[in-house]
């Protein structure tokens, strides 16, 4: 069975003024593109009240390292009380945008021997824990450093785009 640990857990606020639609292109394609992680939406829920509405959705994803390590990711949004707005933009422009508050979570975890070959035999069991506590500790804390490194990118990103977006 793989054995799986959380490395990575942490989550940014943003309330602001920010273009929904193109803030979750953004970040979709940041984890595609940059994390080199697919994502599938795993829920999507809208609550409508009047003028806002409130909108939580899950992404998971998940990416090979190598033959005994992999990535999984889970993002969490939550917004509350997006509502459209109109702005001007430096040249007197008018566009449309999106008001609201924000909550970006992403967890971040490790999985070993993901395709439970070591699983078939208590010998192979034992090699394993031999294997990981002894062979690979430099390997895990390699690969380890770089999934938190592609967590915290991640949320930097984010933050910097609903900055950005928040000055237009």
């Amino acid at each position: 069975m793989a054995e799986k640990e959380d490395v990575f857990s942490s989550k940014v606020k943003y309330n602001g003024i920010f273009p929904f639609s193109d803030f979750y292109k953004f970040c979709y394609d940041w984890l595609l593109d940059e994390a080199g992680m697919p994502m599938a939406e795993e829920k999507y829920a809208e609550k409508i009240s009047g003028e806002s509405k409130d909108i939580d959705f899950e992404w998971k994803g998940s990416k090979k390292v190598d033959d005994y390590f992999k990535y999984e990711l889970k993002v969490k949004f939550k917004i509350i009380g997006l509502t459209k707005v109109e702005i001007k933009d430096a040249d007197g422009k008018t566009l449309k945008s999106n008001k609201g508050s924000i909550e970006i979570g992403i967890k971040g975890t490790l999985v070993r021997d993901y395709e439970g070959k070591f699983d078939t035999s208590p010998m192979y069991k034992f090699m394993r824990r031999v294997y990981d506590k002894w062979i690979l500790v430099s390997r895990v804390k390699e690969v380890e450093g770089k999934l938190v490194d592609t967590c915290n990118d991640f949320l930097e990103q984010a933050k910097a785009y609903l900055d950005l977006a928040g000055r237009k």
